[in-house]
């Protein structure tokens, strides 16, 4: 059976599991992010599964993109602009959502985008399992939640780039970078939103 075939069968009985199952604990951030070739262990697989359906009270959407990290992961930004205009709009958008844009202007490629939404189960999963299916993305169930991630070489320059989802209880956190990946940052946003 060729990988197409099977990535479409594991979209397909995903679809059939929205009930749902918990998962694994762990503590990723974007600088660990598992190359989208890394074979899957029992905490990680290439297809998202449903993150336990939410009970408790709904999260707010952040407002501060500073607030939302940790002292260490701060530090490791270091002097890094936050939402200069030059990358356009940031911060609070019309619809509550919160976009954090850390890079200088004067850079190529440095930087990172953070965008934290709200987004109801059934289409954040079905995004997901398209960024697995399409994109070659790999997930698994941390911290109560659904997280996806893949990097890849950057295309012009000689750096890594790229992108770690985070769904839970109708929020998602989606972050794409650019040689840029503070230790603990996704963990730290996560920890910050629901702890």
């Amino acid at each position: 059976m060729n990988a197409r075939l099977v990535s479409g069968a594991a979209a397909l009985a995903l679809i059939t599991l929205l009930a749902g199952c918990g998962g694994s604990t762990g503590d990723g951030d974007a600088s660990s992010t598992p190359a989208a070739s890394s074979s899957a262990t029992p905490e990680q697989t290439d297809e998202p599964t449903a993150s336990p359906t939410p009970t408790s009270t709904p999260v707010a959407l952040p407002t501060d993109c500073r607030a939302i990290l940790s002292e260490d992961v701060l530090s490791q930004l270091g002097e890094t602009p936050l939402n200069d205009a030059a990358f356009g709009p940031s911060g609070v958008g019309d619809d509550d959502t919160l976009t954090c844009i850390w890079r200088d202007p004067r850079a190529d490629t440095t930087g990172l985008v953070t965008t934290i939404s709200a987004m109801n189960r059934g289409p954040a999963l079905d995004m997901l399992n398209a960024l697995v299916t399409d994109e070659g993305f790999t997930c698994f169930t941390p911290d109560k939640g659904t997280r996806c991630e893949k990097t890849w070489p950057d295309p012009q320059y000689p750096v890594t780039d790229g992108r770690t989802l985070f769904w839970r209880d109708d929020i998602l956190i989606d972050t794409v970078y650019s040689n840029l990946a503070p230790t603990g940052y996704t963990s730290s946003i996560i920890s910050n939103l629901f702890d």
